[in-house]
């Protein structure tokens, strides 16, 4: 390119040049407190920061997901505490019931309030979090067991919608949601309401400790005035209530350990933080004396090469 400029002009214009860059990445940084705001400004660590913006984000996905398993743990395990008053409640009416000075008529009315303690039995298994039924496992947009208490015989091996003892079963959900740990791993954060309530050995018949089965044998036995009955249901309901600690064990230690995962998660959001902040963030204040210095410059440069005597060829030949 043929440019009419001199040298010198040339060299004023490409120091300018260099000057006015400096002062606009400077005011940049000033007014955006960041010291990469496009790729071409810091090319180096561009991979470093998406890398750790990436981090940021699952870690904060992490925390939101365990934050709703704390809320499922907490419900589940108020509802368990629940559960296990009232299989002490059905302990203390069986033992009302096998005392040997009570008739027929006595019996009937113990069983009234052992169906009450049912019912709330049921109900506890379709406990619902945020809409979700807690203990339904991956099919949480529908309860497990519905009551029905005229349904007292017992299958061979669980069949679906035959449970028995009261209820019927509606679904088999499966139960496979694991929660990540932000330090590394898994774990498993719910019981379904079969584990729980409806305890089965491996060939689908129910287990000792079936809590739905001791509560309602121990109905049965009142209404049929059974003594015998009474006794063996309360023995199979100390088995159930042993069986609901376990599983109220199982949900503190859930607590326990989301909320150790919830701490650890909120440490490493603050290092991620911290660590963008060292590679992104502007020194403004040095940023902001790079200002004003270049800008002094720039203003200086164009006094002096205003003052700058310009002498032609003119000038000699009119002497």
């Amino acid at each position: 390119m043929i440019t009419n400029l001199s040298p010198e002009s040339q060299s004023f214009l490409a120091n300018i040049d260099r000057v006015q860059q400096t002062v606009s990445q400077a005011n940049q940084q000033v007014s955006s407190g960041l010291k990469v705001n496009a790729p071409s400004d810091e090319p180096d660590v561009i991979s470093q920061l998406l890398q750790l913006r990436s981090d940021l984000q699952k870690n904060n996905q992490i925390t939101t997901n365990l934050g709703t398993a704390q809320t499922d743990a907490n419900v589940a395990e108020s509802t368990l505490d629940s559960a296990t008053q009232l299989i002490d409640q059905a302990i203390s009416l069986a033992a009302q019931g096998a005392t040997g000075t009570m008739n027929a008529s006595d019996r009937q009315n113990i069983a009234g309030e052992v169906e009450a303690v049912e019912e709330q039995m049921l109900a506890n298994s379709q406990t619902q979090s945020g809409g979700r039924y807690v203990f339904s496992g991956d099919s949480d947009t529908q309860p497990t067991y519905q009551l029905d208490l005229a349904n007292t015989n017992v299958p061979p091996n669980g069949t679906l919608n035959g449970t028995g003892y009261g209820v019927d079963q509606l679904i088999t959900p499966s139960n496979t949601r694991l929660v990540e740990d932000p330090a590394g791993g898994t774990f498993a954060v719910s019981m379904t309401a079969q584990q729980i309530f409806d305890d089965r050995n491996p060939d689908g018949t129910p287990a000792a400790d079936n809590v739905f089965q001791a509560i309602d044998n121990l109905r049965t036995a009142l209404l049929n005035n059974n003594q015998n009955g009474i006794t063996a249901a309360a023995a199979s309901l100390r088995t159930a209530s042993d069986h609901l600690n376990q599983c109220l064990a199982f949900y503190g230690t859930v607590q326990d350990r989301i909320q150790a995962a919830s701490s650890f998660a909120a440490n490493y959001n603050i290092q991620l933080q911290t660590q963008i902040s060292q590679v992104e963030d502007a020194d403004v204040t040095a940023a902001a004396l790079e200002l004003s210095q270049g800008t002094t410059h720039i203003q200086a440069a164009f006094q002096m090469e205003a003052n700058i005597p310009r002498t032609t060829l003119f000038d000699f030949l009119s002497r």
